[in-house]
């Protein structure tokens, strides 16, 4: 916890500089920090990478039902202890359930900087075939102000989103094609189309642009209109640093857009990316994507190493107020187990209270004075 302390990491990063930006920052609810194990632990889950969260998830269930099995107090009979195996293997998979259904206080994204609009450019309703059930256009534009959103792009799978809305944050339209082998990203107000002609393969794909540009070969001289960096679904935030490089390295070549995108479906309270778009701006310069360091690092290490890497970059992570929520939470349990039990009381929070006035009173007492004999 303390060892953290001395390599930290900043709240946010700059995806394009890998810098803190200076006019963003986050501000975590009082019931966040108050109960920051709890909330650190479930973000760190939410923000590992598909392959990261099998070995992650593989590891900790082990070491939890030896830890279940072996440990003091669990009983002498065999059947006890294997309950508390298997129960110490269920931890994991029940923290992974909490961090994508439990509804919870999140992180808000503020800026400094009142020209900007803070928007999401990739998320889900329930109409795309993945979302979550029931997750609805209104859900989703609660879930994004909860984080400092001011817009959001809908773009659901192959369904053109065409029913905007503009409380509590606008709802603009947009639509995620599936065709060979790619998802494409179109924003803005776009027309259904038949896909069949785009999903034979790479030549057929990328003729797909030419239906979305108009001019095939208007749009080819002008490239690509940008690329996504920063993804937060698990299954793309195993993007390694090198890659992400090499697509900044074009984008800015070619004054390209680059953004991040939370790609939600109604899964997962937090997200892990934010832009900063500036509507002065054009190209490569026209918007800034800010996110988590660690969502950023789950393409930099290796997969087998999630189990303990996972648990030192969400501590590096930790913000002052919620280091101190940590070490309160720690000094309570650990005050508590060492309080002794008069036989037959049952545990519980009162005979932590009660040990605890008592030990005051007997600070306050004054000490009895003998008399001179």
């Amino acid at each position: 916890m303390l060892l953290s302390a001395f390599a930290p990491l900043p709240a946010l990063v700059d995806a394009v500089s890998g810098t803190p930006p200076p006019d963003a920052d986050l501000v975590r609810p009082a019931a966040y920090t108050l109960f920051a194990p709890l909330s650190d632990v479930l973000d760190a889950l939410t923000f590992l990478s598909l392959e990261r969260a099998r070995a992650f998830l593989i590891a900790w269930m082990g070491i939890l039902a030896v830890w279940g099995f072996a440990r003091p107090g669990g009983g002498s009979s065999l059947l006890r202890r294997l309950a508390g195996a298997a129960l110490g293997a269920l931890i994991v998979p029940l923290g992974g359930v909490a961090a994508v259904l439990l509804p919870r206080p999140v992180p808000r994204l503020v800026t400094a900087d009142s020209t900007v609009t803070v928007i999401d450019y990739h998320a889900h309703t329930a109409v795309s075939h993945d979302g979550r059930r029931g997750w609805s256009a209104d859900d989703l534009a609660a879930w994004h102000a909860a984080q400092g959103f001011e817009a959001s792009y809908v773009t659901d799978h192959n369904v053109v989103f065409t029913h905007p809305i503009d409380e509590p944050i606008r709802l603009l339209p947009g639509v995620e094609w599936s065709v060979y082998q790619q998802h494409v990203v179109a924003l803005g107000a776009v027309s259904p189309i038949d896909r069949a002609p785009y999903t034979g393969d790479t030549r057929g794909m990328l003729a797909l642009f030419g239906e979305l540009h108009g001019d095939l070969a208007a749009f080819v001289e002008a490239g690509v209109d940008g690329f996504e960096i920063v993804n937060c679904a698990p299954k793309a935030l195993g993007f390694p640093a090198p890659a992400r490089g090499r697509v900044l390295q074009l984008a800015a070549e070619h004054d390209l857009l680059v953004v991040g995108a939370s790609d939600n479906h109604g899964w997962g309270e937090v997200t892990c990316v934010w832009n900063l778009s500036s509507p002065s701006a054009h190209g490569f310069r026209a918007n800034r994507v800010v996110a988590r360091p660690i969502a950023l690092a789950q393409g930099d290490w290796e997969s087998w190493t999630a189990a303990y890497t996972q648990p030192w970059l969400m501590l590096q992570s930790l913000s002052w107020s919620e280091r101190s929520s940590w070490i309160t939470w720690i000094v309570v349990i650990l005050i508590y187990r060492s309080v002794p039990r008069r036989e037959g009381d049952a545990g519980g929070i009162g005979i932590l209270a009660r040990s605890l006035s008592l030990k005051i009173l007997k600070l306050g007492r004054p000490k009895k004075v003998e008399p001179a004999s």
